[in-house]
């Protein structure tokens, strides 16, 4: 299955700031089809409002977890104004992920 155009973006975004060693999308907007939320907005099956990430870079060497998941909202902030609902982080180090 292809990514969305809000996937793609937050892949490019992810890799050119965090160089992950593993970045998964999961665009998990279907199990949310028919919930209205803020604005009246109703998340669609492949709407791309609600997604999953699993992170695993360097880059979270040595930042706590609230920090890890501060770094990537910042780098998602406009998605976030807009087209994302709802984003679930999972932000690894490498010997985490490892684990």
């Amino acid at each position: 299955m292809s990514e969305g155009p809000v996937a793609q973006i937050i892949r490019q975004k992810l890799d050119a700031a965090l160089s992950p060693q593993r970045l998964l999308i999961e665009d998990d907007s279907w199990r949310h089809a028919g919930h209205h939320h803020d604005g009246g907005m109703d998340a669609q099956p492949g709407g791309e409002s609600h997604f999953n990430l699993t992170v695993v870079s360097a880059a979270f060497e040595g930042q706590s977890r609230v920090n890890r998941q501060r770094m990537v909202q910042k780098l998602l902030a406009d998605e976030l104004a807009g087209p994302i609902h709802a984003l679930s982080i999972s932000a690894k180090t490498p010997t985490e992920d490892e684990k």
